[in-house]
């Protein structure tokens, strides 16, 4: 019983740890990037090359702008403003960046792209926007949190896993899977 009141503890306190980032409407409009490509919502997660453990999830949404959730992420970018864990201006050269950024010696990124709606794609955005910063180890849990508000994927159980997401989101029927390694 001790034990699971200290995970308890922990986990209340690690949520509250969530640090939000705010850049301003202007840096925000100037960094908007929009993509003449279907409407995509594509799971992102980082998987450890020694253990095969996730390590990261996050959720690239290609609506009317292109977006890339990622919950108490570390990625940042001079050309991607960041408002609580959305990161915008999502342009191929920024999205490459945010992949390689992940991908390295120790690390691999899988990408798991599925084609929705213009709307659910709208609506995975706007739920986005609003969802408000991560705490830590709480990646897994926002996307999933996020993706079980949209319609099609409200089966998506909650999970604190990547790898279990990631599982989870490939019996999706249409999944496009890639793996990006690097090694720098």
């Amino acid at each position: 019983m001790r034990v699971l009141a200290l995970l308890f503890v922990l986990t209340i306190s690690l949520s509250a740890c969530a640090k939000s980032v705010w850049a301003p409407d202007e840096v925000i409009a100037k960094s908007t990037y929009s993509s003449s490509d279907p409407a995509t919502l594509t799971l992102v997660t980082i998987i450890n090359n020694n253990s095969g453990e996730g390590g990261h999830s996050g959720l690239v949404i290609n609506a009317s702008q292109r977006v890339v959730f990622d919950p108490a992420g570390n990625f940042k970018s001079d050309l991607a403003p960041e408002r609580n864990d959305l990161v915008y201006g999502m342009s191929p050269r920024v999205l490459r960046a945010y992949y390689g950024f992940h991908a390295r010696k120790a690390w691999h990124v899988v990408t798991q792209e599925i084609e929705v709606t213009p709307e659910i794609a709208e609506l995975a955005f706007k739920i986005a926007r609003n969802n408000g910063a991560a705490g830590s180890g709480f990646c897994a849990s926002s996307v999933t949190s996020i993706l079980r508000q949209i319609p099609g994927f409200k089966h998506i159980p909650h999970s604190l896993s990547p790898k279990r997401t990631m599982r989870v989101f490939a019996e999706l029927e249409g999944v496009k899977t890639e793996k990006i390694y690097e090694y720098d």
